[in-house]
C-alpha cells in the first residue's frame, strides 16, 4: 500500500528561493555555504548563562528564505486535529512545556536539527527528539511568550547553540504527550546564524545531529512504528537513528501540510519492544 499520510496523525549564508510547494531540496543558495557547524563528539559548555532569554521573544517572518514559506502557511493554518489525536486536557491539567523545531541550511539544502536522548534516562530515553523540555518559572507566562523563551533555554542547554542566531517565526497548537502529561507547544524556528553545537550534558544527551529535509521525505527512510502495546505512527530511519513517537508525528504533518510529503509504503514496519 502507498501511503501519503491522508488526514492521521556552519557557515551564515542567505537564500534567495521560490516559494510555494516545491521540494524543499530545489531551494538554491544565493552565497556559498560551507557546512553546518556541529560536533557530536566534543562536550560543549554554554557560553549564555540562565536568564539569556529574560527580555521580550517575538515571532518574526522577516527575511526568512523561500522555501519556509509553505511551512509558515501551515504554522497559520493548520488545526489542533490534523496534527493528532493527543490534544490538551480540556481540564487544564498537564505539564507545560515547548520543543524547538529549528530548520536550518545545510550542504544537502534545508535541515532539521535533533538530538539524541540519553540511554539513562527515565523518560523517551535513548530517543531522537527535538531539543526542549518543561517551562521553568523564569520562562514566564505560558499562555504568551513563554513557550518560545523555554524552547530557546532548553536548544541552548541541550545542544550548546546561540540562541541569537535563531529567528523564531511560529508555533504550532499546542498537543499532549499521554506518558508524560506534558503540554508540548511546537516552536518554528530559522537558524539565521548557525552556531556550533554538540553535547553539553551527556546525562541528558548522546548526541546532536542534523538531518536534510531530502531524507526525511525519501520514501526509502521512511516507514510505521508498530509498538507492542498496538500503536502505530510514522517513523524515520534517517542518521543512523530510529526517528518515532512524538517527534516523527511532528515531521510527518509538517511534510504534509507544507506539501514536501512524498509518496511512501506504510505497509513497511518497524516493530519496537517495551522499552521504547
Amino acid at each position: 500500500m502507498t501511503h501519503s499520510s491522508g488526514t492521521h496523525a556552519s557557515g551564515t549564508r542567505t537564500t534567495s528561493t521560490q516559494a510555494g510547494n516545491a521540494q524543499p531540496n530545489d531551494a538554491q543558495p544565493s552565497s556559498t555555504y560551507t557546512g553546518t557547524t556541529h560536533t557530536n563528539t566534543a562536550h560543549l559548555k554554554s557560553t549564555h548563562p540562565r536568564g539569556t532569554h529574560a527580555g521580550p521573544v517575538t515571532l518574526s517572518k522577516e527575511g526568512l528564505p523561500g522555501w519556509l514559506n509553505p511551512v509558515v502557511h501551515a504554522a497559520e493554518t493548520v488545526q489542533p486535529p490534523q496534527l493528532s489525536s493527543f490534544l490538551p486536557p480540556e481540564n487544564g491539567t498537564g505539564r507545560q512545556s515547548a520543543v524547538l523545531i529549528l530548520f536550518g541550511e545545510g550542504e544537502q539544502g534545508p535541515e532539521l536539527l535533533l538530538m539524541e536522548r540519553a540511554s539513562s534516562l527515565r523518560s523517551h530515553a535513548g530517543q531522537p527528539a527535538f531539543p526542549g523540555g518543561a517551562l521553568d518559572p523564569e520562562d514566564g507566562d505560558p499562555t504568551a511568550d513563554g513557550p518560545l523563551r523555554a524552547a530557546l533555554r532548553e536548544a541552548e542547554e541541550e545542544t550548546g547553540l546561540d540562541p541569537a542566531g535563531v529567528q523564531l517565526f511560529g508555533v504550532l497548537p499546542k498537543l499532549y504527550i499521554p506518558v508524560s502529561s506534558f503540554v508540548v507547544t511546537p516552536v518554528l524556528g530559522w537558524w539565521r546564524e548557525p552556531s556550533p553545537v554538540g553535547v553539553v550534558d551527556p546525562n541528558e544527551t548522546a548526541r546532536v545531529f542534523t538531518v536534510p529535509v531530502v531524507d526525511l521525505t525519501d520514501p526509502d527512510n521512511r516507514a510505521t512504528a508498530i509498538h507492542p502495546s498496538g500503536h502505530r505512527g510514522p517513523a524515520f530511519l534517517v542518521e543512523s537513528a530510529l526517528v518515532w513517537g512524538f517527534t516523527a508525528g511532528i515531521i510527518d504533518r509538517l511534510l504534509h501540510y507544507a506539501g514536501w510529503e512524498r509518496p511512501w509504503d506504510g505497509d513497511k514496519q518497524v516493530p519496537l519492544d517495551w522499552r521504547s
